[in-house]
Order: structure tokens, then sequence, then C-alpha cells
């Protein structure tokens, strides 16, 4: 071998060694209890976690609040997580009976389980048959949840404040239990019934909403007015109003809970591989003295105070985006639906001028019924409002297909709750 050839074989070497680092690096592996945070980030962001790089799994707002605003990620060994048979089954049935209204952008046909259960990237409606799957496919029938707790958090502060509410929803129409999938005439879709019980300024505070199958048809809601102790009527725009002292409005509870179309656009941006929590542990404890006792998932000790105890896994996403109506407080709304099953683990909240706003977390978890449904659904959320530097975090004690019926979620249950 002449120099020349040799020169010429050593560049080769070189450039080959350089095409496959970047794939040896990507193939190195982090351990389950790894920690992301400001300072390992950089580092981490190369390295992969089974078989995906970090950085593939981290959305461009997880990572600005990650840098910016204190947020840790400990990850744990993902594992599958299979919705209640009878959702399936049900959801088989009904399949062929059910199409999508691309006028309305409503559902029509539907009874029971998920409208839409094969929803393909190319379909020009697919953001909105994904949330239709959320709002109509029960992932936890009937909720009579008696303690829905609030951390107000203070970024400098720490823990502020605590609220205690209940939150009571009833499904009329998609039934999962009984000897029919509907209650009534079928024209009721759930009702709700959201009060506070402590601290006493605002105890009995709360709301009481009949949602309608028809989406064309505005919510019916009432809250109760503690200064007169009574009921008002509120408009139909009830459903973007705040929720309490929180930072989280009424449509954002499950990170979506309106009817998609209420909203100007919803569109499938795509789907992908993210960091969620899908296997929340228990968040409320009863009876305890302390908050580090009562929460035992929320750290109260690190700055700005909005981590969990909590750990990360990597779950395929939905990622879509919804453009509200212009008299809501958003301007865009951008939420990470569970591919396998339409629940939400984040969503990202801009405000009209299109800057960042809120990050919100759900952690999701496999809770059964006393009737042997397996519901998912969160036990704890970071609700953070990155502007105002303050965050609410709820946490609670969540129960599915309990003894309960339509009559105990009315509106002289509000008012008995206000006395």
């Amino acid at each position: 071998m002449n120099n020349d050839t040799a020169r010429t074989a050593a560049r080769w070497m070189l450039l080959l060694g350089m095409a496959l680092a970047p794939a040896w690096a990507a193939a190195a592996e982090v351990a389950p209890g790894t920690v992301i945070n400001a300072a390992s980030l950089d580092k981490l962001k190369t390295e992969s976690f089974e078989g995906k790089t970090i950085a593939s799994m981290l959305t461009e707002r997880m990572e600005y609040m990650i840098r910016n605003h204190g947020l840790y990620i400990r990850l744990r060994k993902s594992a599958p997580i299979a919705p209640d048979p009878r959702l399936l089954e049900v959801t088989r049935k009904n399949a062929a009976n059910v199409s999508f209204d691309a006028a309305t952008r409503s559902v029509k046909g539907w009874t029971a389980g998920l409208p839409f259960p094969d929803v393909s990237e190319k379909d020009p409606h697919a953001g909105e048959k994904l949330i239709w799957n959320m709002r109509y496919g029960s992932m936890m029938g009937d909720q009579p949840v008696e303690d829905l707790h609030f951390l107000m958090v203070d970024f400098d502060k720490g823990l502020d404040r605590v609220q205690k509410w209940q939150i009571k929803r009833y499904m009329t129409v998609g039934r999962l239990t009984g000897a029919k999938t509907f209650e009534g005439d079928g024209s009721e879709y759930s009702r709700t019934l959201l009060y506070a019980t402590y601290p006493h300024d605002i105890r009995g505070i709360g709301t009481f909403t009949i949602r309608y199958t028809d989406p064309a048809k505005v919510d019916d809601s009432w809250v109760y007015v503690k200064s007169v102790r009574r009921v008002r009527r509120l408009s139909g725009n009830a459903w973007m109003d705040p929720i309490g002292g929180t930072v989280s409005l009424n449509d954002d509870i499950d990170g979506w809970d309106s009817p998609p179309s209420w909203y100007r656009e919803v569109k499938l941006v795509g789907k992908r591989w993210v960091l969620a929590v899908a296997h929340g542990k228990q968040a409320l404890v009863d009876g305890k003295a302390t908050p580090e006792e009562s929460y035992p998932q929320v750290d109260f000790k690190t700055p700005p105070f909005i981590n969990t105890h909590d750990e990360w896994e990597p779950r395929e996403v939905w990622v879509i985006e919804g453009v509200p109506p212009d008299e809501h407080p958003y301007g865009k709304k951008v939420v990470y639906m569970d591919t396998a099953f339409p629940r939400v683990y984040m969503a990202e909240m801009y405000d009209k001028k299109g800057e960042f706003w809120k990050f919100f977390t759900w952690h999701q978890s496999t809770v059964q019924g006393k009737d042997g449904f397996r519901a998912i659904g969160p036990l704890q959320g970071e609700q953070v409002d990155v502007k105002a530097r303050k965050a609410t975090i709820f946490v609670g004690d969540l129960r599915v297909n309990e003894a309960m019926s339509a009559d105990d979620v009315t509106l002289g249950k509000l008012e008995a709750a206000g006395r």
C-alpha cells in the first residue's frame, strides 16, 4: 500500500467511524431510577431508555420546564395497560353503527364504547375523533370522588393553601353497568356536581352542570353563591370558567372536557413517544397530620415545589392541537393522549398571543371499581401557570361505579352542600 492509498483508507475509516458514532452512543441505555433534571439533561439527551433516546421522548415544553422551572423526571420501566374488557366488547359490537358527521363535527349512531376505535393518522378528522373517544369512551364510569384536594403552590414560597372539594359525575349515556346503556330519554350526557368542603370561607361554593348528548346544545349550569345563600344560573360559556382559585378551567378537567365541536379547530399533529406517569401510586392518605404524610407523592422540599415522587415511563401518544373559540381564555391547547386508550398525560396551553402559559400533567393509574370495572384515571396532577409562577396540584381519591344514582347529582344537592 503506497502513502496515498493509506491516507485514503484512513479518511474512509474516520468517516465511517463518525457515521457510526451517534448510533453507538444512542444505544447506551440508562437504568430505571435515573433522574432527568437541569443538571443531567444535556448528558442524558443522547442516551437511551428502553431503546429510545431521552431526547426523542421529551417535548419542547418538557425540556423548557426542566431547564427553566425545576421539573425533574425519575424513570421507571414501562408496563402494559389494558382497558376493561367490557369497554372493548361494547366498542366492537357498536363499531359498525357509528359514523362521523363532518358537517356538525359530531358523532352519529353511538350508544356506548369508543366511537372510533381505529383512527388513521391520514384521516382529516382524526383529531376530533380522538377527542370524541375521550368524551364518549367512558374510562371511569360514574365518579363519586369525595376527596379532591387542591394544593395551591407558590414557586418561591411552597405550599400556600389547601382546598378540599367533592366532584360527582354521573354518566347518563354510554353506561357499561346495568341493563341499559342509557337512562331517561338519552338526551342527557352527564351530570356533574363540584363543590368545596374546606376551608370554611369557601365551603359550599360550587357548580351543578347538565351536559347534553346533542353537542349543539350548551350546558345548563348553576353556581351556589355563598354570600346570598342562593343558586344562580350561569351562561352557556361556564365550561371555560376557572375552577375556584385554581389555575385550571372547567374545560381542563381530564385534559379536555368539552366536545371537540365547541372548538374552532381540532387537528391531529401526529404520533410520538413521550415520558409520562402511567402507573401513579396512592396519592392521598386520610387522617395524617402533615402535608408530607397526607400527600406522599408530592415533593414539598424541592423548589419550585411542582414535582412528584411518581415515576415516568415511555408511552406512545397522539399529539392533538385545538384552537378554542374567541371568548375562551386560551389561544391554543395541545394534549398528549395514550394511543392504547383515550387518556391524556400532558397538556400545554398558550395565550392569545401564542405565548406558552400553562403546563399540566395527569398521573394516570388503573383503579378497580366495586363492580369489577377496571377504570383508568388520574390520582394526581400538576397544573402549572408559568407566567404567574404558581401551580395547583390536585390529589384525588378516585373511586368508580360505586352505589350512585342520578338523584345523587342534582341542583338540590348543590344547595344542600351550601347550607
